[in-house]
């Protein structure tokens, strides 16, 4: 009987996220779809080795949980790295590279960060989760990354960027709640082809932070909007506090043309860097089509709860920014509720 009833949440819960509800309950089984779905695996495994009298009811069971499995990995396997990866053949006429980590602003590991930075040597430097505190322990980081953008919270949501280049037209904005910063700027990896950056950091559903994912949502969604007005080579990333197969991710990507590196390459779980069992794929970046990913990393253990990621980005040679796609009435509708929901949540 028990059996029978984890079988049964097992089967109904990965749709949770499908109701639309932006409640944490029902988005936090988008984060633990690769959990989730090993346990359905163990389910099914202790299901045929213990069944003994089969029923109309327990084939029905049997049938509902595989099709649950079947529908998670729908979810997931393209970023697995058994999926067929798209190799870009273009020439590369720039790159910029950077390190982007969440790095817990309770954690004082500032020495281990720094070696993460030394064996990277990333042209830049993105931290989350920074205040004054970190600010002072990364302070040496200076000396090689001299433009800084500084912005130090003692709420778990600071944001310091560090660069070894010059960075043009930086811009620091609260896009949906007063104290989640972005950080947007241009780096130009030659004098005439500036790559815009979106750098983000958005909170979570959870019982702690908020209620429901609507102020998320909504920032991925102003952000999208932007990049639509835009005729530029873009790269967005930072902690999303989203797993990139969950529908508001898609949408993002549908609506901005925009590629995820991961896809073919794996999945990159970045959290809980301390607990190889709970671990979700949380630091995203997502790319323009005129630029592609060559070398893409996660690092060691720092302290946090995080892992940083390493990305090398290239601009294609000869190739123009692509137009926006396409979206439907339906789609464009959804965008504006989520940015509506969003802004009026705060």
């Amino acid at each position: 009987m028990v059996l029978y009833v984890l079988m049964l949440f097992f089967i109904i819960s990965p749709f949770f996220p499908a109701t639309g509800n932006p409640h944490w309950f029902f988005r936090t089984a988008d984060f633990v779809r690769l959990q989730s779905l090993f346990i359905q695996l163990v389910l099914l495994g202790l299901f045929f080795y213990f069944e003994e009298n089969y029923s109309a009811f327990s084939y029905a069971l049997a049938i509902a949980l595989i099709a649950s499995v079947l529908y998670q990995l729908y979810k997931v396997f393209p970023y697995s790295f058994l999926f067929p990866r798209r190799r870009s053949h273009a020439a590369s006429d720039g790159h910029v590279s950077i390190l982007a980590g969440n790095v817990l602003q309770t954690n004082t590991s500032y020495p281990q960060f720094l070696a993460e930075v030394k064996r990277f040597k990333p042209d830049l430097v993105l931290v989350m989760e920074s205040n004054k505190d970190w600010e002072n322990g990364l302070s040496e980081l200076e000396n090689n990354y001299p433009f800084t953008v500084k912005v130090p919270l003692e709420n778990f949501y600071g944001m310091h960027l560090y660069s070894k280049k010059e960075l043009k037209n930086v811009e620091v904005k609260y896009q949906i709640e007063d104290d989640k910063p972005s950080i947007f700027f241009d780096y130009y990896t030659d004098k005439y082809s500036p790559i815009f950056f979106c750098c983000l950091h958005p909170a979570p559903p959870s019982p702690t932070e908020n209620e429901t994912s609507k102020e998320r949502d909504a920032e991925l969604m102003i952000t999208g909007k932007r990049i639509r007005k835009l005729d530029k080579p873009t790269v967005v990333c930072g902690d999303m506090n989203d797993v990139v197969w969950s529908r508001t991710t898609r949408l993002f990507k549908k609506m901005t043309g925009m590629i995820d590196p991961r896809v073919g390459r794996g999945f990159f779980s970045t959290y809980h860097a301390n607990y190889f069992f709970l671990r979700f794929p949380l630091d995203h970046l997502f790319h323009t089509r005129d630029l592609y990913v060559g070398k893409m990393i996660r690092s060691k253990n720092f302290g946090s709860d995080h892992f940083a990621m390493y990305y090398e980005i290239h601009h294609k040679k000869k190739v123009k920014t692509p137009e926006n796609p396409k979206l439907n009435g339906e789609e464009k509708e959804e965008i504006e509720e989520l940015v509506d929901e969003g802004k009026n949540n705060t």
